[in-house]
Formats: structure tokens, C-alpha cells, sequence
């Protein structure tokens, strides 16, 4: 555990794919082709938290949705790439434009397309019920499902290692 919080501790981006992470995986259509995707609220309340303590987010997903840029734009997330079914170009691309090292990135993946970005980062991160070849390449994975509370794992082990969690979360008691 002292390496995954070591590796924790150096993390000053973190980049989130959507569908399997930020989501289930799940995805409901309408007749229209309107798009529905399912958030989960303590994810959200961690990401926020996580920026506060200058810690940047960004979202590198290989779907468009309007559902997600609304989400982000809740979130205050303005780093978001949509329709990247490669991501590793876009990764290169934002960490050379926000002069950010590989190492101090964290990815948090689900499926085989997101390989190539965590075989880069400093932090490769795969969720509870993510595909056995993502988890054999990750560097931790977290305690719970995409869309379940995996991102809110992510960013409070993060802050724990950063020593910024009890201060983000001392102010509800």
C-alpha cells in the first residue's frame, strides 16, 4: 500500500474515462436516440472536492454526449475530450499543454482502449469491475464499481495521500 500511496501522493492531473468509470457502463437509448447516462452524485461531490485542493481533473472519453458535457460542465470540469477512440494522442497532447509529466497523472480506466494511456501514467488506476486485462495493468483498483463510488475512491485516496482529506472533509462535521 505504501507505493500506491506514494504514487498518490505525486498526482497533480487525473483523467477519467466516462462509460465503465464515471458511469456503469450502461447505456439507455430512446426511440429518438436521445442518450441517458446514470452519475453517481458521491463521485461528483469528490471530484469538486478534489479540485479544491488544486489537483486537476480531466475526462478523455472515446463517446460524444451532450449528457456529459453537461455533467462536466456541473462539475466544473472543463478538460473534457469526447469522441477520442484513441486516447493516447489526446493524453500526450493535454499533459504537453498543461506541462504536466506523465508521472504525476493518474488514469482511471475500465476497458482494453484505455491500455495505451495507463501503460503512461504514473498512476493507473482500474475500477472494482473493470476487464481482468485492465486490472493485470493497473497500479490499484479501486474498493468499488464504475458509477458505483469509483471515482470518489480515487479522489479520497488521492487526498488522503496529499494530507488534504481531513480538511475537505472536516468541514460537514
Amino acid at each position: 500500500m505504501q507505493d500506491i500511496l506514494e504514487r498518490a501522493a505525486r498526482i497533480r492531473l487525473v483523467i477519467f474515462d466516462v462509460d465503465g468509470v464515471l458511469t456503469d457502463g450502461s447505456l439507455f437509448l430512446s426511440d429518438s436516440g436521445e442518450e441517458y447516462k446514470a452519475f453517481h452524485s458521491r463521485d461528483g461531490h469528490g471530484i469538486k472536492m478534489l479540485q479544491r485542493t488544486g489537483v486537476q481533473v480531466a475526462v478523455i472519453t472515446g463517446r460524444t454526449s451532450n449528457v456529459v458535457i453537461h455533467r462536466m460542465r456541473d462539475l466544473g470540469v472543463s478538460l473534457l475530450y469526447q469522441g477520442s477512440i484513441e486516447k493516447l494522442p489526446v493524453f500526450e497532447a493535454l499533459v504537453e499543454q498543461l506541462g504536466v509529466e506523465p508521472d504525476h497523472v493518474a488514469y482511471v480506466g475500465d476497458d482494453v482502449v484505455d491500455l495505451p494511456v495507463m501503460r503512461r501514467v504514473g498512476f493507473a488506476i482500474a475500477v472494482q469491475d473493470a476487464h481482468p486485462m485492465v486490472k493485470k495493468h493497473a497500479h490499484w483498483q479501486t474498493p468499488n464499481g464504475g458509477g458505483r463510488g469509483a471515482a470518489r475512491d480515487v479522489c479520497e485516496l488521492i487526498m488522503e495521500a496529499q494530507g488534504t482529506l481531513d480538511e475537505a472533509l472536516g468541514k460537514y462535521l
